[in-house]
């Protein structure tokens, strides 16, 4: 399924969707195929998923293997996180106003969002505001990563699921809606919990992402159903500046909102996307990943980095679900433009500030 804007705030044509998304909407669901082009779609698509059965039949030998819950290699650790899916009021430009071209943000800027909050062990508390993107999961090789999720969704009322990339793990904790096939931690039914046990191997340092792959997981991932995850060498040392950077749109089906929204980190507009701050002579780390259906390129003015292949680049493409690591060693002062340089992702609000103090 993919998810594209309208062609117009009155509707659009199966012509004038092609030609901006690239494919038709076509969602998937509960033995139904939607054609999601509107709010109301979205919603039916809600109540289909709403509807679908958890389930139990097994189907082939592969689906009945068992399998144990790995543990820390020696000198490892069991790094242990505690997180709910749940509904909350999300205001994608806070302040109302776009700090790089100096104007007003006009209409609507709130919607009902999904995000994953972070608690304190046993869900006792959460841990700070909402945000998005959820908890980033750390861990070094060696490591396992647990995560102990609850589905506290009581507004779409759907199950979901933890669903990582990058690290190693066994069919029980995939995390993934598979039919008839899925396993337990693949559909978290709402008021549910399941706990995850992901592997730190030597493949699998770098920078992933992780979202919701329950039965209607594309539209409650454009929700906000996204994080990452960072696996680090044994003992490698931490940058000194670290900052997450998500790269996604809200579509109008899923805001109610009649225009497409781009964002890093689920806010629109340099003054609401996050401000980045450093100084010279800092290790500076930028974590980058595309969280929606679209192609983005990564533009930091005045600044170049090493690519995986030792390449300097300073506008690579970043895809959906892929990630990128941007860096380097802080010497350039002053306050720096980052942004998406796809045009239109750019000047409807995939821009921020990057601030390094001598």
């Amino acid at each position: 399924m993919t998810l594209g804007p309208p062609h117009s705030s009155h509707g659009f044509d199966r012509r004038g969707f092609l030609g901006l998304s690239g494919a038709a909407l076509i969602c998937g669901i509960g033995g139904h195929q939607v054609a999601v082009k509107t709010a109301a779609d979205v919603a039916k698509v809600d109540a289909l998923a709403r509807r679908v059965p958890k389930p139990k039949a097994v189907r082939d030998p592969v689906d009945g293997l068992s399998f144990q819950t790995p543990q820390p290699q020696p000198g490892g650790q069991k790094r242990e996180y505690w997180i709910q899916a749940r509904p909350a009021k999300w205001d994608v430009a806070p302040t109302r106003r776009d700090e790089w071209m100096n104007h007003r943000v006009a209409g609507r800027t709130t919607f009902r969002a999904l995000v994953y909050q972070r608690y304190t062990a046993g869900f006792a508390d959460p841990i700070g505001p909402a945000g998005m993107p959820g908890p980033t999961f750390e861990g070094e090789v060696g490591d396992t990563i647990v995560v102990h999720f609850r589905n506290g969704d009581d507004k779409f009322d759907q199950a979901h699921t933890v669903h990582p990339h990058g690290v190693r793990y066994n069919p029980e904790y995939d995390g993934a809606y598979l039919g008839q096939f899925t396993r337990a931690g693949g559909f978290v039914a709402p008021g549910e919990e399941f706990t995850y046990t992901w592997e730190c191997t030597p493949d699998s340092v770098g920078v992933w992402p992780y979202h919701d792959h329950g039965p209607n997981h594309v539209i409650n991932s454009f929700r906000g159903l996204f994080g990452l995850v960072i696996v680090r060498p044994k003992g490698a040392r931490k940058p000194d500046v670290e900052q997450a950077l998500v790269m996604h749109s809200f579509p109008p089906q899923i805001t109610g909102i009649e225009r497409l929204i781009e964002c890093f980190n689920g806010r629109s507009f340099a003054g609401n996307t996050p401000t980045v701050r450093a100084k010279v002579g800092q290790d500076v780390a930028l974590y980058v990943y595309g969280g929606d259906a679209a192609f983005h390129t990564f533009h930091v003015h005045g600044h170049r980095w090493k690519d995986a292949s030792g390449a300097s680049v300073d506008c690579p493409t970043v895809g959906p679900d892929e990630s990128i690591i941007a860096r380097w060693t802080e010497d350039n002062p002053g306050r720096w433009l980052y942004h998406c340089h796809v045009a239109p992702h750019m000047t409807m609000g995939m821009a921020g500030w990057y601030i390094v103090e001598p």
